[in-house]
């Protein structure tokens, strides 16, 4: 019996070849859908399935689908394979050695909202990724799984990839879709949503390469098959990217609903050298940070309730294990520094909050601030709270504030007496 649903080359070996996928029921799905199913019908079944955005937003992935006016023409599909988010590293394990499972996914989210054409949207580094799955698109095209009137049917779609050049924010939607249409990548005004005014001012459906891995299943084996997998309100498998100071970091598929407790110490190996856990950050540097205690370690991670019980949410469950020996203020040193230098600068809020949110961190960091300048810390942090142009502001304060709340003595070991 196979272990994995979405990371399926740990069960069988050779599946990044076509030939070895469609042995293994690849593709049974999409034709499922193209010749018994209409569009709508997928959209139903994706949303009777309870399928959650796996990108962080957590939103209900067929209810996103369903947004798509049928009214304005053409439609466009992008899988947001952006990736930059530090600690997360899932989408590239799957494009890497699962990709005609996700190449299926998002051919079956085309047909779903009935566009033609779908991107792939690629950070820079990626750059030899992207080269693969051209070659995977080019075999796709080759059997008939892309192009005009796909297995006989009127349906007709061609997917192309897309480089990035290197930048975070656009991993935010809609920069993503101003540097894919060759502009630079920063964030556009909301409303007008995607959905409605999107690529080229089309509307347009953007989902994770992970959220787009589950569609196939679903497709295959029916919403209620997929809903025997995790829990009430967040169905299925999730990817769990586990770093920092863990015995066995990784990648690891388990079901929403798992534990720290066990992600952690059953599956991660428990903490390096044996030290205490002191807290965790379960999406990435975007992250509030959560002590790890009794309660911590024993709440399920899902997307209810990790914010029911933590006030944090599970984002993209990029879980960076904090261990002892870590002083939060080093921490957060490191945080506002990357979020300053891929602010984009087009607002105010992020663009002077984090520069100085920056110039705090740094002085405490030579040992030369005062008690005063946590508490400043702090409210410049506030301050840029719900003030941001998109959420690249806010996730740079998530860590500054939880970490001054919860562990204001490991900051003010740096201050000057």
């Amino acid at each position: 019996m196979e272990k994995y649903i979405l990371l399926r080359h740990r069960d069988v070996p050779g599946i990044d070849a076509l030939p070895v996928y469609k042995a293994n029921d690849g593709f049974v799905a999409f034709e499922k859908a193209l010749k018994s199913m209409k569009p709508a019908d997928v959209t139903a079944e994706v949303k009777n399935s309870g399928l959650r955005g796996r990108g962080g937003a957590g939103f209900p992935t067929g209810i996103k689908w369903g947004f798509l006016p049928n009214n304005i023409w053409p439609h466009y599909v992008v899988a947001n394979a952006d990736e930059s988010e530090p600690g997360t590293f899932k989408d590239r394990e799957i494009m890497e050695s699962n990709p005609f499972q996700f190449l299926e996914g998002l051919m079956l989210a085309s047909y779903a909202v009935q566009a033609n054409c779908a991107y792939i949207y690629l950070r820079g580094e990626f750059w030899q990724l992207a080269a693969f799955l051209d070659e995977k698109i080019k075999e796709l095209a080759e059997a008939g799984y892309l192009g005009e009137k796909i297995l006989g049917t009127d349906y007709s779609l061609q997917i192309y990839t897309h480089l990035g050049a290197g930048a975070y924010i656009c991993g935010e939607e809609t920069a993503l879709l101003e540097s894919l249409e060759g502009k630079l990548g920063q964030p556009r005004l909301r409303p007008p949503f995607p959905a409605v005014v999107g690529l080229y001012g089309k509307p347009t459906l953007i989902n994770n390469v992970e959220t787009l891995v589950n569609v196939p299943v679903i497709i295959q084996h029916g919403a209620d098959w997929y809903r025997g997998f995790g829990t009430e309100q967040s169905p299925g498998m999730k990817i769990f990217s586990l770093s920092g100071c863990v015995n066995k970091p990784g990648n690891y598929e388990l079901p929403l609903g798992v534990t720290y407790q066990e992600l952690i110490f059953e599956h991660g190996g428990g903490i390096v050298g044996d030290h205490k856990i002191k807290a965790v950050m379960s999406a990435g540097a975007s992250s509030d940070i959560v002590p790890a205690d009794e309660q911590c370690l024993l709440t399920p991670l899902a997307y209810e309730t990790c914010l029911e019980r933590l006030k944090a949410p599970l984002g993209s469950a990029s879980v960076i294990v904090l261990d002892d020996t870590v002083n939060m203020a080093w921490l957060v040193d490191k945080t506002v520094n990357f979020f300053k230098h891929e602010s984009c600068g087009k607002c105010t809020p992020c663009r002077e909050g984090t520069f100085w949110m920056n110039s705090l961190t740094h002085r405490m960091m030579k040992n030369d601030a005062n008690s005063e300048d946590i508490d400043l810390l702090r409210n410049v942090a506030l301050q840029m709270q719900g003030k941001c142009l998109c959420a690249l502001g806010e996730f740079s304060t998530m860590a500054v504030v939880t970490a001054v709340d919860r562990f204001r003595t490991d900051f003010e070991s740096h201050v000057r007496s």
